[in-house]
């Protein structure tokens, strides 16, 4: 089934997605954050299907939250506002999406030196959270 989906509603995506990568990224700052950036990146603009064409860019003006707190804002009800639209449109859709952030945070994990830690875990914990409450 192909979707169509509005200029806001891939904003929202986009905020959604590049912002799970900036807050895990922000979480692993003691590690390597430019590594787990890196490779989050990469997993993000490796998506397929229709999330993967939305995803290719990231949304303006994302970065300019001046805290991880105010980015969270943003970011974790843009999470859950992107799988309740994609489940009302494609059930694989968002099914892909979600398998898509998901393996993105876990790609920022693999960019450290070593285990990601207790702070990038419980990052990792509120953005699935916020991707299952829909």
């Amino acid at each position: 089934m192909a979707i169509t989906l509005s200029e806001q509603d891939q904003h929202t995506l986009r905020i959604a997605a590049w912002g799970a990568v900036s807050l895990i990224t922000a979480a692993g700052a003691a590690g390597s954050p430019h590594k787990a950036a890196t490779q989050a990146s990469i997993a993000l603009t490796s998506a397929t299907g229709v999330v993967g064409h939305v995803l290719t860019k990231a949304p303006k003006g994302l970065y300019s939250s001046k805290t991880t707190a105010a980015l969270a804002d943003k970011v974790l009800p843009a999470l859950t506002a992107s799988m309740t639209l994609l489940q009302q449109l494609d059930a694989a859709e968002a099914d892909n999406f979600r398998r898509t952030v998901l393996v993105t945070i876990e790609a920022a994990g693999h960019g450290q030196k070593s285990e990601p830690s207790p702070t990038m875990a419980e990052m990792a914990r509120k953005i699935t959270a916020a991707l299952d409450a829909a």
